[in-house]
C-alpha cells in the first residue's frame, strides 16, 4: 500500500499465532519523496502490541523499518480472526529532522498540517510446519484469515507502546523466583561470615602455636601431665578446710562446694576433668 509520501509494505501484518509466544511482524516504509516525512504509528489494542519505533523520520529516497510485537497470548481467538487494526500516520517534516524532534502536534490536523493516514490490518497465519516426507497439496489458493473490514475511526486508534514486554511466565512462578534467589544470597552471605570466622580462628591457632613452641622448648604434654600430677597430689594432701580455700583455688580453679563432689569421685575421673579445667585454661 501507498501513499504520496511512503510507500508501506505489507499491507497486512500478518503473525504466525501461537499460544504463550512472543510474535514479532515487519512493517517496511520508504519514502519516496526528496522531503523528510515523519511517521507515528497506533493501534486500537496497545495493551497488547509493542511498536519500535512508534515515532521516526524516514530521510528522503532511503526506507526505514518497523517492528511490531505481539504480546504472548494465553487464548487463542475464535475462529482465529483479530480485530485490531493500526494506523500509520506521516507528516512532512522539517529539513534535518530527528526522530527527538517529532511531537503529537505535528500530526493534528486541527493545526492545519497535512496528515496522511493509512490503516492496517492484523491477520493471523499458521505458524511455519517443520518439512514432511510427504508431498502435500498445495495451499496457495488459500488466502490467510483476515481480520474484519477497515471500519474502525481514527479516535479508534491509541499510540501503540515502543518498548512494553510481558513476561512469559505466570506471576507467581516470578515470586518464587526472586524469593528463591533472596534465600540463596543469604545463605551465600552466611557461609561467607562463617568461613571468614573460622578462617581468623585457624590464624589466631596457629599463631598460639608458634608461642608456645618457640616459648620454653618445654613440650606442651609434659607441662599438662606436671600440672595434672600437681593437681592430684593436692587433692590427696588437702583437708578441705577453710583455711585451704585459697590452696584449692590456685590448684584446680573451681569452687569450695566443688571440691565436695571432686572428694567423691575416683582419682581417675576427676583427673580426667581436671585435665580438662587445665586445657581450658591454657
Amino acid at each position: 500500500m501507498s501513499n504520496e509520501l511512503l510507500d508501506i509494505d505489507p499491507i497486512d501484518l500478518q503473525f504466525p499465532f501461537e499460544l504463550k509466544k512472543q510474535i514479532s511482524s515487519s512493517l517496511y516504509l520508504a519514502n519516496k519523496t526528496d522531503d523528510y516525512v515523519a511517521f507515528k504509528v497506533k493501534t486500537t489494542n496497545p495493551k497488547k502490541y509493542c511498536v519500535r519505533p512508534n515515532t521516526g523520520v524516514v530521510l528522503p529516497r532511503s526506507s526505514s523499518e518497523v517492528l511490531v510485537t505481539m504480546q504472548a497470548q494465553k487464548e487463542a481467538p475464535a475462529d482465529m480472526q483479530c480485530k485490531d487494526k493500526f494506523l500509520l500516520q506521516c507528516v512532512v517534516a522539517s529539513p534535518g529532522a530527528t526522530a527527538k524532534e517529532v511531537t503529537p502536534e505535528m500530526f493534528s490536523k486541527e493545526a492545519g498540517h497535512r496528515v496522511e493516514e493509512t490503516k492496517l490490518r492484523v491477520v493471523y497465519v499458521d505458524p511455519p510446519q517443520p518439512p514432511s516426507p510427504v508431498r502435500e497439496g498445495s495451499e496457495e489458493g488459500s488466502s490467510p484469515r483476515a481480520s474484519v473490514s477497515d471500519s474502525a475511526n481514527v479516535s479508534d486508534f491509541t499510540t501503540a507502546p515502543r518498548f512494553r514486554v510481558d513476561r512469559l511466565e505466570p506471576q507467581e512462578n516470578s515470586s518464587e523466583a526472586r524469593a528463591l534467589i533472596t534465600r540463596l544470597t543469604e545463605e551465600k552471605n552466611s557461609a561467607l561470615q562463617l568461613n571468614k570466622k573460622l578462617q581468623e580462628e585457624l590464624e589466631q591457632l596457629k599463631r598460639e602455636s608458634k608461642r608456645s613452641q618457640s616459648g620454653g622448648g618445654i613440650p606442651f604434654m609434659y607441662v599438662l601431665l606436671l600440672r595434672c600430677g600437681l593437681a592430684v597430689h593436692a587433692l590427696n594432701t588437702c583437708k578441705f578446710s577453710p583455711r585451704n580455700v585459697a590452696v584449692r583455688k590456685k590448684w584446680c580453679g573451681v569452687q569450695c562446694c566443688q571440691f565436695e563432689r571432686c572428694r567423691k569421685l575416683s582419682l581417675g575421673h576427676y583427673l580426667t576433668k581436671t585435665g580438662t579445667l587445665l586445657l581450658g585454661s591454657m
